[in-house]
């Protein structure tokens, strides 16, 4: 059988093993209801607690301020619908950029259907926001700015800093989406009003993420119930997958973003020798340190993904969420509206277990799949006519 090499940690992750025993520990033993009154509830709700903190401390926020959900996709779809339903005395404005995860995009567009109004900021053709562009969109009745921290396609990483000024000169909630740069760069409380965070991408279980909330931001409950989680998200919590989440993140390391790096820069160096290439995104410290996302002329990114698979290579040519979709990825579209380099893009996402020697196994497989590839190609006879 061909040993799988798996570049694309940027779809999910593999649970690390120390992850796993501690939540073993929380399925076989100590499995009681963090609601209960009784030792093992207290047990229960003691590993609650705990894991809230750890997650609070890794972006400089109060405990009470992390309500933990189901996933990234979960925690957007609180943040902006609840933001939007509970503020829209103040206002029914919303902004938000083109490159956006699905779930965020899908969110403004069922709040466009319920009166909503939304901005849609253009990036420019490394995937970032102008400032400037998006004080312009601010309008007396915009209620809440949603930017991407990392982008999960092509690695972007925005400079919240400056976003947020913005939007507190103005008086308008900010929030992003940190899923994928969460522990793979530096993200502070400070510069956001809410954070979109989970475990699956850092080497934790899927199923569990969380939504910090700023300390006085207007929002309403997600789930009624129980009165679980603040009031705001009802429902029994999951706390093996959490106490997972908080191992994950004890795990992360910095020292292994310096090895992601120094192992992207060489995969990105080595792939760009192959001809009609294009880095889509940013490069050096404004990209994710496991994002790699190129586009092959004349042939499709689709192909190219599935001959490295029977190779066991695992790639993607975009979002896991939207994979079997056949429309161009919209993230590539947004930075030159080109649908052949759109459907011509590939990414691979590394690991801190990711090895040079995968890599390099990866670099001769690709640059045979393309040549091969092109050959058969008709784009290869038409396009280098134009």
């Amino acid at each position: 059988m061909t040993k799988t090499i798996y570049l694309d940690n940027g779809a999910t992750t593999k649970v690390d093993p120390k992850v796993v025993k501690a939540m073993n520990k929380f399925h076989e033993d100590n499995y009681g209801n963090a609601s209960s009154i009784h030792h093992k509830g207290t047990e229960a709700k003691r590993a609650l607690e705990e894991a809230r903190n750890t997650i609070a401390k890794s972006i400089k926020s109060k405990k009470e301020e992390i309500v933990f959900t189901s996933g990234g996709t979960e925690a957007n779809n609180f943040a902006i619908k609840e933001i939007a339903f509970s503020n829209r005395s103040k206002g029914d404005h919303i902004i938000t950029t083109e490159i956006e995860h699905d779930c965020v995009l899908n969110s403004c567009k069922l709040l466009e259907k319920m009166g909503f109004k939304v901005t849609y900021l253009k990036v420019d053709k490394e995937g970032f926001v102008n400032p400037d562009d998006l004080e312009k969109a601010i309008t007396d009745k915009t209620i809440l700015v949603s930017i991407i921290h990392g982008n999960n396609e092509i690695g972007t990483i925005q400079e919240l800093p400056k976003l947020y000024e913005i939007c507190k000169k103005h008086d308008v909630y900010f929030h992003t989406d940190a899923c994928q740069s969460y522990t793979k760069t530096d993200l502070s409380a400070k510069y956001a009003d809410l954070i979109t965070l989970n475990a699956h991408k850092l080497h934790g279980p899927k199923g569990v993420g969380a939504l910090y909330i700023k300390k006085g931001v207007k929002i309403q409950p997600l789930i009624h119930g129980g009165g679980q989680e603040r009031n705001l998200r009802s429902g029994t919590e999951n706390i093996p997958n959490i106490v997972g989440f908080a191992e994950a993140v004890k795990l992360a390391k910095k020292e292994y973003i310096k090895k992601m790096v120094k192992l992207r820069d060489y995969f990105i160096e080595e792939a760009l020798k192959i001809p009609e290439t294009t880095l889509n995104g940013p490069t050096g410290n404004k990209r994710l340190c496991n994002n790699i996302n190129i586009s092959f002329r004349y042939i499709e990114g689709e192909s190219i993904g599935s001959f490295l698979d029977a190779k066991g290579i695992c790639s993607s040519t975009g979002s896991a969420c939207s994979s079997k979709s056949l429309e161009p990825s919209h993230v590539i579209m947004a930075l030159e509206k080109n649908s052949e380099r759109a459907h011509g893009s590939l990414r691979f996402t590394i690991s801190r277990f990711t090895t040079k020697q995968e890599l390099d196994f990866t670099l001769q497989e690709l640059k045979k799949t393309v040549e091969k590839l092109r050959k058969i190609s008709p784009l290869t006879k038409i396009l280098k006519r134009m």
